[in-house]
């Protein structure tokens, strides 16, 4: 794969990894996990788009030990600031859990550059009650991790999610900074988005993958495809019976592949982008 650094908006070192040649397909990990985890799915379409994969800021390579540098605004100009480096107008968006909230913000917020918007289990978005129950268990999550290190953090909380996340977070462990860790927690202080009904403005087709924990609630996932203008639920779930990336990509790919593929404009000339 070939490797890409470049800056973030306030000047931060910022890392991407990238396959393939064609439209520029972003894949955007989820918390916990690094670019890494996505790397199955760029191998099965590579052969079609060129696909980058960033550490979103705070995670692997990315990393950001300032709490007040993670917010909502600043991962999704870190996205734009990736699009103009490779000198790319607009780029379908793949994300999950984390990364799905990413695309989503960039969705809305930059319509221009977003032409389609894969989502692989979708982040709750919570009342004002689930929101302050939210900053609690981040906040004991990072105290955790700065006091007995990042797999001391993780540990009580991977058996409430799929296996394929456990893996995928176990997996980042060795290759993460425990104080960029503990700093991306702070995302749990600010809000993504307040309704479902704000999602309503997101004109980009968009492909909603269900999740099937509390994190990442089925229903949610349905309301979310059915209030996109162009929303489309996938016929796959991220359950416990994917054990792996491998396995992730394996289910997910001919689906994400045919709807990026739909979703497509003409092809640009040839270009491997800049590295």
């Amino acid at each position: 794969m070939d490797e890409i650094m470049f800056p973030g908006g306030d000047g931060l070192p910022l890392y991407a990894a990238a396959v393939g040649s064609g439209q520029v397909v972003v894949l955007l990990h989820a918390g916990g996990p690094d670019h890494h985890s996505m790397v199955p799915l760029a191998e099965r379409l590579g052969d079609r788009f060129r696909v980058v994969l960033p550490d979103l800021r705070g995670y692997g390579r990315s990393v950001c030990t300032d709490p007040a540098r993670h917010t909502w605004a600043r991962y999704t100009d870190d996205v734009v600031r990736l699009l103009d480096h490779l000198g790319a107008e607009g780029a379908a968006l793949a994300g999950a859990g984390l990364g799905s909230t990413v695309a989503l913000r960039a969705a809305l917020t930059h319509p221009d550059r977003v032409r389609a918007v894969v989502l692989i289990g979708v982040e709750d978005i919570e009342d004002d009650a689930a929101k302050e129950a939210e900053i609690a268990f981040l906040d004991a999550f990072a105290a955790r991790v700065a006091a007995e290190g990042i797999e001391a953090g993780w540990e009580p909380i991977l058996a409430g999610f799929p296996p394929v996340v456990g893996a995928m977070v176990r997996d980042a462990i060795p290759r993460s900074d425990p104080a960029s860790i503990v700093a991306a927690a702070a995302i749990g202080h600010d809000r993504s988005f307040r309704d479902v009904g704000e999602l309503a403005a997101i004109t980009a087709p968009t492909l909603v993958f269900p999740g099937t924990d509390a994190r990442h609630p089925s229903a949610l996932a349905a309301e979310v495809a059915a209030t996109v203008r162009h929303g489309r639920l996938a016929d796959t779930a991220i359950d416990d019976t994917l054990h792996t990336a491998e396995d992730l990509a394996r289910v997910i790919a001919p689906a994400v592949r045919a709807f990026l593929t739909a979703t497509a404009g003409p092809d640009p000339a040839p270009d491997t982008g800049p590295v």
